[in-house]
């Protein structure tokens, strides 16, 4: 855990301060907090929670083409736990030349499964109802 932390500080990012009242009110997870609560999220079967932080793309996976298109991929967490993202392509920029290994920075809600979960809705709401979320990739933010 000692090692984790200098890494996991560097991903912590700010939510915003102030949501407006008509955005879904979620509880933020810092990546820290995120990383050290994954055994106790399977356990809790948890949904709905806002998180941030950062990891390595060990696997690139075909788009999901059901319903709204997705840019989807797995990233492994600095804590070993590997978590699928699942962007929203239809409402925000795909992210280009994104390979094996790159690192990939996020902020969006977290869906409990058994293969360590899903982070979704990585981008803005456009309706204004949803906390918005983003992926950023060698400097550059997809929201």
């Amino acid at each position: 855990m000692k090692k984790l932390i200098p890494l996991i500080a560097i991903v912590i990012f700010a939510y915003y301060a102030k949501q407006e009242t008509q955005v879904i009110d979620r509880p933020v997870v810092s990546a820290s907090a995120f990383a050290s609560q994954i055994g106790k999220t399977f356990a809790r079967t948890d949904n709905g929670t806002q998180v941030s932080g950062s990891g390595r793309v060990s696997r690139i996976l075909s788009d999901d083409k059901d319903g709204s298109r997705h840019q989807r991929f797995v990233i492994d967490l600095p804590s070993g736990q590997s978590v699928l993202i699942a962007h929203n392509i239809d409402l925000a920029p795909r992210i280009s030349g994104l390979i094996e290994g790159d690192d990939v920075f996020f902020h969006g809600e977290y869906e409990w499964n058994t293969q360590g979960g899903i982070v979704h809705w990585t981008h803005r709401d456009p309706n204004g109802r949803h906390a918005g979320g983003w992926l950023k990739h060698k400097g550059q933010r997809y929201d």
